[in-house]
């Protein structure tokens, strides 16, 4: 015999007619990969390139297996969006349609048609609106060619301006509330700089906190290496900056300045290289998407430090005591085409006037590229880079004026694809300077 439900006092269902339960929605599970669950220490001992110096530089250290981040959780019911009403007589005197239920249509003052909200003080469409603007902003005289009592409909309202702007008027719109083109101008640039502002908000404690680890490695192993230039194998004296020294009368010999270049040029790689060691979300990739990333962004990485010492004025690099110019690098064997475009790099990077959190992100930002040949983890790479790039581009907008800061992250993006140019190049001319090549074995690998 079939069961049967004794539902609110006599209404009886079969089993069969019981609504059952929806099935619960499909749960959706990411497996880990198996090379990457677990923990996994790698160690240049281990590897394949245990020759490598960069493996060699870099060090031991441990990865940690990468997990992958769960479905965000969706909600049953759809997310409402609430529209603020706005009444006649704010700011411009513009605004939605008051009291205006969902499906509600109300009618244009003037000529009938859709009203999209008030504009001037009156209900009206949006072409009553533009007209009205147009009309009073130009200053025309109209005057009706029939009797001053025309009809104006959605149909008819182009017939006969003069009684249209008549009946604009009668509907209550008022002159004195259309703003003037520059003070137009200047409210859009308002509400513009509003919006992004508001898009971007305060930076995030995780936006903060990249901040300060990139500032702290800088201050540690970038600012204090210019200063150390003086303890390699002297330069000659074509490089010291004295005041009160005349100019050499004969061009200084080549070998000194080559020595001198390959030492300083190595040890500024080596304190890349400290650098990104003590960034954890770098020391967290694999060893060989370590190397890749270094390989392709050290000497990128190279030139944005070397622009904070650079002066714009007589295109020369101060590195305390010593003055490094245009001149020194093509009697070493740079070719002067090359070291042109380089220097205008630099200039173009030093107009910017970049602040020191700006100039580390930046580095960051050429440091993490997914698009380095060898990389195997490009997800998580491209994860650092967007993060990086986000971060940059919070902190101009909420550290600069905006006229300043609205182009500035563009102008950046830019420069750091010439770099790339200028980094391809710069491999090419120490490869054909007789001498340079040898003396730079850890130059060696990041070009080879």
């Amino acid at each position: 015999m079939e069961a049967r439900y004794q539902i609110n006092q006599g209404t009886r269902l079969s089993a069969r007619e019981i609504p059952r339960p929806s099935p619960a929605p499909h749960t959706v599970r990411f497996p880990i990969p198996p090379r990457l669950s677990g923990s996994r220490c790698q160690r240049s001992g281990d590897s394949e390139k245990k020759s490598s110096s960069l493996a060699s530089a870099l060090g031991p250290r441990c990865t940690p297996p990468i997990r992958p981040e769960p479905p965000p959780a969706q909600s049953s019911t759809p997310r409402r969006t609430e529209v603020p009403v706005e009444r006649p007589g704010m700011s411009g005197g513009e605004g939605p349609c008051p009291g205006a239920g969902e499906g509600e249509v109300r009618s244009c003052a003037v000529c009938g048609d859709h009203a999209t909200g008030y504009h001037f003080h009156a209900l009206t469409c949006e072409g009553c609106k533009g007209f009205f603007r147009r009309t009073i902003s130009k200053g025309t005289s109209l005057t009706c060619p029939f009797t001053r009592c025309c009809v104006v409909t959605k149909a008819q309202r182009r017939q006969c301006p003069a009684c249209r702007l008549q009946k604009c008027l009668d509907a209550g719109m008022r002159k004195d509330m259309i703003l003037s083109a520059e003070t137009l101008a200047l409210r859009r640039a308002r509400r513009a700089q509003q919006r992004v502002q508001r898009a971007f908000g305060q930076l995030s404690k995780e936006q903060e906190g990249l901040i300060q680890l990139l500032l702290g490695a800088h201050a540690r192993h970038v600012v204090p290496m210019f200063l150390q230039f003086v303890q390699f194998r002297p330069p000659d004296h074509l490089f010291v900056h004295n005041k009160s020294r005349a100019p050499p009368t004969s061009p200084p010999p080549v070998f000194p300045l080559l020595t001198h270049l390959a030492d300083i040029s190595t040890f500024m790689i080596q304190q890349i290289i400290k650098f990104t060691k003590d960034l954890p979300p770098f020391r967290s990739l694999p060893m060989e998407d370590q190397i890749s990333l270094l390989k392709g962004a050290a000497l990128e990485m190279g030139e944005i430090e070397l622009n904070l010492v650079f002066c714009a004025q007589d295109h020369s690099f101060l590195c305390g005591p010593l003055r490094y110019t245009l001149q020194d690098a093509i009697h070493v064997g740079f070719q002067e085409d090359f070291l042109e475009g380089l220097f205008r790099f630099h200039v173009a990077l030093r107009r910017l006037q970049l602040q020191e959190p700006e100039y580390v992100l930046m580095a960051a930002l050429a440091l993490f590229s997914p698009d380095r040949p060898g990389v195997t983890q490009r997800e998580q790479i491209d994860r650092l880079q967007e993060e990086t790039a986000l971060t940059l581009q919070g902190y101009i907008q909420r550290r600069r004026p905006w006229a300043q800061g609205r182009l500035l992250y563009a102008k950046l993006l830019g420069l750091l694809t010439e770099l790339r140019s200028i980094n391809v190049e710069y491999g090419r001319q120490v490869q054909h300077i007789q001498g340079l090549w040898v003396m730079m074995p850890l130059l060696q690998e990041i070009c080879s």
